[in-house]
C-alpha cells in the first residue's frame, strides 16, 4: 500500500493504491502510522516528500472501510478515527521538513495529509473537497490541520458547502503553496528539497517545535474529543442515512430538490466516489 525511498537524505513516501485513487482504509493508516515513525528515527532522512501513485493524490476513504464504518459500532468508530488522528499528528510531529506533492483528486482525509505537512504543492489538475457534510458526517479528525491553514473565515465557507475546490483557489485558500503545470511537479519539491537539506538538522527540528508552540497546541484531549465527534455521527441516524445513500448511489432524505434544476456543477470523476 506504500512505496518508500530514500535518496540522497530525502524519503519519498507513495501512496500506492492507484486503483482506488489511493483511497485510506484502516491498512493504509496503520503503515503510514508505522513509516512516519520509522523516518522519524532515521539519522539518514533529512526531508519527506508525500506523493501519490497514478492520477490521484488520495480520493478520500475507501469503499470498503466506509461500509464497515457505516455498520461498525459508536465504540468501533471512534477507535477508527483514533488512528487516523494519531497518524496525523505524527506527520503533524514529524522532526524533519514534509512536503506533499498533489495531482489529481484530494477529497476528505487526504486535506489532513497535505495540511499536516510543512509545504504543499499541487499540479493545476489538482481538485480538492471537504466533503463530509454530505454524507452527514463532519471533518472532524483533519479539522486542527486544516483549519490552521485555511483559517475559520474560508472554513465556514468550505466545510459547510462541501464544494470542490480548484488549484488556484486552493493557493488563495493556502491549502498548498505552488500551483504548476503537472510536468513541473517534481522540480518543485526537488527545489524545496535542496533548500532544506542545506539548512542544519536539529535547526529545522527546533524551528518546527517552535512554530508549533506558538501556534494551537495538539494534544490528546484534542485527538479524542475529534474522534467521538465523528464516531457519533457516523452511528447517528443523519450519518447512517448519508452514508447509506451514498454507498446506494442516490440522495439523501435531508436532500432538497429545487423547483428548478440548477445548472450542472462540475461532477467527480469515477474515483472521487471514494471521497470522504
Amino acid at each position: 500500500m506504500l512505496t518508500v525511498a530514500i535518496e540522497q537524505g530525502i524519503a519519498r513516501l507513495t501512496l500506492n493504491r492507484p486503483q482506488v485513487g489511493n483511497a485510506f482504509n484502516a491498512e493504509l493508516i496503520a503503515e503510514l502510522q508505522q513509516q512516519f515513525e520509522r523516518l522519524a528515527d532515521d539519522d539518514t532522512v533529512r526531508a519527506l516528500v508525500l506523493a501519490g501513485e497514478g492520477k490521484h493524490f488520495c480520493a478520500g476513504a475507501d469503499l470498503n472501510w466506509m461500509k464497515q464504518q457505516k455498520d461498525g459500532s459508536q465504540q468501533d468508530n471512534q477507535a477508527d478515527a483514533l488512528a487516523l488522528a494519531q497518524m496525523l499528528k505524527t506527520l503533524n510531529d514529524f522532526p524533519k521538513p514534509t512536503i506533499a506533492m498533489v495531482q489529481g483528486a484530494a477529497f476528505g482525509g487526504a486535506l489532513g495529509l497535505i495540511c499536516a505537512c510543512d509545504m504543499a504543492v499541487a499540479a493545476d489538475n489538482a481538485r480538492f473537497c471537504l466533503s463530509e457534510v454530505k454524507l452527514g458526517l463532519s471533518p472532524a479528525t483533519i479539522s486542527p490541520y486544516v483549519l490552521a491553514a485555511m483559517g475559520p473565515r474560508q472554513a465556514r465557507r468550505y466545510w459547510l458547502t462541501a464544494e470542490l475546490i480548484d488549484a488556484p483557489t486552493a493557493q488563495q485558500l493556502q491549502l498548498v503553496h505552488r500551483v504548476v503545470a503537472a510536468e513541473d511537479l517534481l522540480d518543485q519539491v526537488q527545489h524545496w528539497c535542496q533548500a532544506v537539506v542545506a539548512n542544519g538538522p536539529r535547526a529545522l527540528a527546533a524551528t518546527k517545535q517552535l512554530i508549533q508552540q506558538q501556534s494551537t497546541e495538539l494534544n490528546d484531549a484534542l485527538l479524542y474529543s475529534t474522534s467521538d465527534l465523528i464516531a457519533r455521527l457516523r452511528v447517528s441516524d443523519e450519518g447512517q442515512e448519508g452514508l447509506t445513500a451514498f454507498l446506494e448511489k442516490r440522495s439523501p432524505a435531508w436532500q432538497i430538490t429545487p423547483d428548478k434544476e440548477p445548472a450542472p456543477a462540475e461532477q467527480p470523476t469515477p474515483v472521487e466516489e471514494h471521497k470522504v
